[in-house]
């Protein structure tokens, strides 16, 4: 259970854990979670492993989050050894738009804020939480360098953008001299792979670490709603069970699809003799581009076992298993990328990526005072 490595951060030479604590359960405003008490649990368990990557946003549990996350860390004097993140965007008061969005008025009124919550006067990764479909990314990144020169924060990350968009920051940021983006946090699990579509790609040509977030699917991939012990028909008390007959998008994760993914991590896991969980987070910290991985848990067992999901090796071919069962939907202009199409444009000739083309994550060894 001993975070004894660390990763750079994209081209950054900012080292993370590989498993970051995400702390969206911290407060029980929005009907689940944590309350004070277990949530300083979940933080002490985190640091104590040698964690040292914590992700939050303004937008968690009404501030609570952010507020928590802040008092942990000083009662503890822990601020300068930790990675906070955090993020922007989501409106902070209804009836005004400029209170919510991806542009420098607003980024700016959520940066103050969020320093204010976290008892901090800097913060390590600042993110854009959600792309608002109008703000250029030329704003957003000359107000993200502006907030870096001033010492507000010191590295710059983009969440739930598409491929294009971050594409263009990172290129505006390398053009004008601006703060580059070290991280992309993403949905990406075993049941959502859609980021392999274009990000992991763009992750590794421009520098930046993907930080997947929902790495156990809202849940699904834990083993609490397992096909074995009951069929979709699911009962218990989870998030999923909160969001009504018509889930939002994110949430809709009781699908036959689903199930039957997580029919196969059940084998695989049972054949690896380890929980579901650390089967599906293992299997995702091999992917190509991924830095860290976002793991939340309202219990100190849940996070304890999600913590032990890196000491050991996945065979071969249990991943191949896993890539077979959840292998995505390749629509229009994907299927023209697959080995078919690219055999007759390559003249039938095998022609692969030279490892130069396609960068590795870095990994980087704790030093020895962390490995005690």
């Amino acid at each position: 259970m001993k975070l004894d490595s660390y990763t750079l951060l994209g081209r950054s030479g900012l080292r993370v854990s590989p498993i970051a604590l995400g702390t969206m359960t911290f407060g029980t405003e929005w009907g689940w979670g944590a309350d004070e008490a277990a949530a300083q649990r979940l933080f002490d368990l985190y640091v104590d492993a040698g964690g040292n990557f914590i992700d939050t946003a303004d937008l968690y549990t009404e501030g609570t989050s952010e507020t928590w996350v802040g008092r942990f860390a000083a009662a503890r004097g822990l601020r300068e050894r930790l990675v906070i993140a955090t993020k922007y965007s989501y409106n902070a008061e209804a009836g005004n738009p400029n209170a919510g969005g991806n542009h420098r008025k607003n980024l700016l009124r959520a940066l103050d804020g969020s320093l204010k919550r976290l008892g901090t006067d800097y913060i390590d990764l600042y993110y854009l939480h959600t792309w608002d479909r109008m703000t250029p990314a030329d704003e957003v990144m000359r107000a993200m360098d502006d907030a870096v020169r001033a010492g507000k924060i010191r590295y710059v990350g983009l969440s739930d953008v598409p491929a294009w968009y971050a594409g263009r920051a990172q290129t505006l940021a390398d053009w004008r001299g601006f703060e580059p983006v070290a991280a992309m946090q993403l949905e990406y699990s075993l049941v959502e792979r859609n980021a392999e579509h274009e990000f992991a790609d763009l992750a590794t040509q421009l520098g930046m670490g993907l930080v997947p977030w929902s790495p156990l699917g809202m849940g699904v991939l834990s083993g609490k709603y397992r096909p074995s012990q009951a069929s979709e028909s699911v009962s218990g008390a989870g998030r999923l069970q909160t969001v009504g007959a018509k889930p939002p998008p994110g949430f809709d994760k009781l699908s036959a699809r689903n199930f039957a993914i997580v029919a196969e991590l059940e084998r695989v896991a049972h054949e690896a003799n380890r929980p579901m969980a650390q089967v599906a987070l293992n299997w995702l910290y091999q992917k190509r581009g991924v830095a860290s991985i976002i793991v939340g848990a309202t219990k100190a067992a849940q996070l304890e076992e999600s913590l032990g999901a890196l000491d050991f090796t996945l065979a071969p071919e249990l991943v191949a298993r896993l890539d077979a069962a959840s292998e995505p939907a390749h629509p229009f202009p994907y299927y023209m990328f697959a080995d078919g199409h690219q055999s007759r444009i390559h003249g039938q000739v095998d022609v692969r990526a030279t490892p130069a083309n396609h960068a590795q994550v870095q990994r980087v060894p704790a030093p020895p005072e962390a490995q005690t």
